[in-house]
């Protein structure tokens, strides 16, 4: 799939763009603050209906204006696709083939990103929230009932705090509320973390010959669910239910002690090891690095497997962050298979044939021009 027409009105500083792009890499040159990232963005925030930059929409309309539009025309190997998505103080609208989308849950997923970014490379290193919003936002995008489910996850898991943070202040005493609310929170954790844990098979599968194929043979990754309930893989539902009730029965004294859920999804954690060893702690900035890239490229692939059609490939100000090495690896994998957008301030020193061969724009001021 490739996006062929993008157009923005209101979005951060464009006030209006209208813009084709091929099937093939598309350079988006400028200096800093002219507007190249959010371009990258935007595309972004069309396939996913939230930006990876911002956890506030309104960031993203434009300076006093009351509401952002992002259209693009996607074409798929079953045709065009029209895709508009609305923004303003009031929410989000979503169209998709010119039908509005009353859950975004149906929407995300018709076009498909790959985003990596210099913050991605956070994705070892990072914090545990960061490792748990990749890969929700990975799995929404293959599939719409994860989305769902982890929906229903944080509307329960928000009601549950609420009533321990009443039982804690002793404005409820009675706690038949709370274990409803419980086995709720129960039933929909145990569908997340087993979504889970297969896409994480699925992505260890493609990630670790990429990863082979960059150290030179040398490494071998390995990447682990770590969830904050001892549930293990092969475990049905059923099992992993009995492990929550267990672990809920024994800390409901704690949880209404603080006042919070001090266990599930949104406690769970991703490790990676090269060698067996835990790279988190003590790899190497390379090995990171090599990691991070790595799963970005098996994301590609196993997106690829899961719908049948290739992601676009946003890379954004991240081809200077890595060695010649690893530049050279991550654009032999794309060449002539996935529309990629690369922003940058200069191409001077990346001597390869995919950039020689992809269109090039400029960026000055909140303008975007072909310039080859």
């Amino acid at each position: 799939m490739y996006i062929e027409q993008l157009a923005l009105k209101n979005y951060r500083n464009y006030d209006e763009l209208n813009i084709s792009f091929e099937n093939k890499v598309n350079v988006i040159l400028g200096e800093n603050a002219q507007g190249k990232t959010n371009v990258m963005e935007s595309i972004y925030v069309l396939a996913m209906a939230k930006s990876h930059r911002t956890s506030n929409d309104k960031d993203l309309i434009r300076w006093d204006e009351d509401y952002a539009k992002i259209e693009g025309r996607i074409l798929k190997q079953f045709g065009s696709l029209p895709m508009q998505l609305i923004i303003s103080k009031k929410g989000k609208k979503a169209k998709c083939n010119h039908i509005e989308q009353q859950k975004l849950s149906r929407y995300v997923g018709n076009m498909n990103v790959v985003m990596f970014a210099p913050e991605d490379l956070n994705l070892v290193k990072g914090s545990p929230q960061v490792r748990r919003r990749f890969i929700d936002m990975e799995i929404g995008q293959v599939s719409p009932i994860y989305l769902h489910d982890m929906s229903q996850y944080q509307k329960i898991l928000q009601q549950r705090n609420h009533f321990l943070k009443m039982l804690q202040i002793k404005k409820q005493t009675d706690q038949t509320m709370l274990e409803v609310l419980t086995e709720q929170f129960i039933q929909t954790a145990v569908k997340i973390i087993s979504k889970r844990f297969e896409f994480l098979h699925l992505l260890e599968n493609w990630a670790k010959p990429i990863h082979k194929g960059i150290s030179r043979g040398l490494e071998e990754l390995k990447i682990e669910y770590k969830p904050s309930v001892d549930v293990l893989e092969e475990q049905d539902l059923s099992k992993m239910i009995a492990c929550f009730e267990e672990k809920f029965n024994k800390v409901k004294t704690r949880e209404i002690e603080r006042g919070t859920t001090l266990f599930g999804p949104h406690r769970d954690d991703l490790q990676f090891s090269v060698n067996n060893r835990d790279i988190q702690t003590f790899g190497s900035q390379g090995q990171q690095r090599t990691t991070a890239l790595s799963v970005k490229l098996a994301e590609i692939e196993l997106i690829h497997s899961e719908i049948g059609e290739y992601p676009i490939l946003l890379l954004d100000d991240v081809l200077s962050e890595l060695d010649d090495y690893r530049q050279s690896h991550l654009l032999n994998t794309i060449q002539g298979k996935v529309q990629t957008f690369v922003t940058t301030t200069s191409v001077e020193g990346i001597n390869h044939q995919t950039l020689r061969e992809a269109s090039t724009f400029l960026v000055e001021s909140g303008a975007i021009n072909k310039i080859t």
